[in-house]
């Protein structure tokens, strides 16, 4: 194991040394949602004088950067000494204290931008109902990254150092019509819609590449059991689709609203029936509320979710030999193999002990969020399109 962690200011310009000394690191890599990690390290003065809002933190694993993006709590906590009653009040304290830095990476960007109408106005100029686009995903998503937050984005809206990775020519036709919602979750539709699509950041030398990739099938040399020796525990949940029939409701009033459905008969067959209602008052054409219904599908469907500690190998290594978004096998029981995406992989580090790499592999809404925690993520989307999207038009006059 070899991990080096920097700082950054935020074009991107080492400040300092590498960070020494730490003591504990602990990093999540999602797939198509931002990564987080904390550090707990010494207060030393020459590190603390580069830790500021603003800033941002670089973690290179292996000679690689495995993640990298601002800091969000420069000292969170921040201890020093021992608690009231432990040691005395008011004894002298020579050491510098601890503090705990935490930091998301470069694509929590994407959150903190909105989809304008048009992106290259101002948000008092905007003239235009919705951003509205139509071709392949991988296009699509490119175009909101390089609109609302890239090099052709407003001068004051663009990241420092952020720039658009080589066209890979991936995904399947899509359309996009979006007034003010996040950047990040009209990619993270783009992406499911266009064919399971990923799209990251990753800094390269002092640019930040963002990039749409297509997830590549590993399960034949990506795959862990007891047999091999690496993989070290596993939980394996499984949960029935919350909807296998969505009722997709377009534009209109009552009798005169249209009104679709998208179907997963397999789910049916395999489950039971279950329809649920997906407004999507914004849409305007079929192609779009088909588009709803297939996201609401994918979002909804059957939930496997396996959670397993891995152990690297010289023959399979998380980040070179398996990915985010690849599938892997996980022969989790004898005769019984899981063949599923990896959704997040979650490394833990200590000087003395190495590194745990933790994988969560599973079906679209695998995740290790609590159950309101996802069903708030839930209602958060469906009440910003509500709330972003075209007002019910007045019905015809007489």
């Amino acid at each position: 194991m070899s991990i080096d962690v920097l700082i950054t200011d935020r074009d991107l310009n080492v400040l300092g040394d590498p960070l020494d000394g730490w003591t504990r690191l602990d990093v999540t890599l999602r797939f198509n949602e931002p990564s987080s990690g904390t550090i707990t390290l010494p207060a030393d003065p020459d590190a603390v004088r580069h830790i500021a809002a603003g800033n941002r933190i670089v973690l290179i694993r292996d000679g690689q950067v495995l993640a990298s993006g601002p800091i969000e709590r420069p000292m969170a906590p921040y201890q020093r000494g021992l608690p009231s009653g432990e040691g005395g009040e008011g004894a002298d304290d020579p050491e510098p204290g601890t503090l705990t830095l935490a930091w998301v990476d470069d694509l929590a960007h994407l959150s903190w931008r909105l989809v304008r109408p048009n992106p290259s106005a101002g948000v008092d100029q905007q003239t235009a109902s919705h951003y509205e686009l139509t071709d392949d995903a991988e296009t699509v998503i490119r175009a909101l990254v390089d609109l609302n937050l890239g090099p052709s984005a407003l001068e004051e809206r663009r990241v420092p150092g952020l720039i658009l990775g080589d066209v890979a020519g991936v995904g399947s036709t899509v359309s996009v019509r979006s007034r003010f919602g996040t950047v990040l979750a009209e990619a993270q539709s783009m992406a499911i819609a266009g064919g399971g699509l990923g799209f990251r950041t990753r800094q390269v030398g002092s640019q930040i590449v963002f990039e749409v990739y297509q997830p590549v099938d590993r399960t034949r040399t990506a795959r862990y059991s007891w047999d091999l020796g690496n993989l070290r525990s596993v939980t394996v949940e499984q949960a029935a689709p919350a909807i296998t029939h969505a009722v997709v409701g377009g534009q209109g009033e009552e009798e005169n609203r249209e009104i679709i459905e998208r179907a997963d008969e397999a789910a049916a067959a395999a489950w039971w029936r279950i329809e649920g209602w997906v407004d999507s008052r914004h849409e305007d054409t079929t192609a779009g509320l088909q588009q709803s219904g297939d996201e609401a599908l994918a979002e909804g469907g059957e939930t496997v979710q396996i959670a397993a500690v891995t152990v690297d190998t010289p023959d399979l290594r998380f980040g070179r030999d398996v990915g985010l978004g690849d599938r892997a096998t996980i022969a989790y029981r004898p005769g019984v193999d899981a063949a599923e995406i990896v959704r997040q992989a979650t490394i833990q580090a200590t000087p003395s002990s190495g590194e745990y790499v933790s994988l969560l592999i599973g079906s679209q809404e695998a995740t290790q969020d609590p159950e309101w925690v996802v069903l708030a993520r839930r209602i958060r989307r469906s009440l910003q399109r509500l709330e972003t999207g075209t007002d019910v038009p007045a019905p015809p006059p007489p």
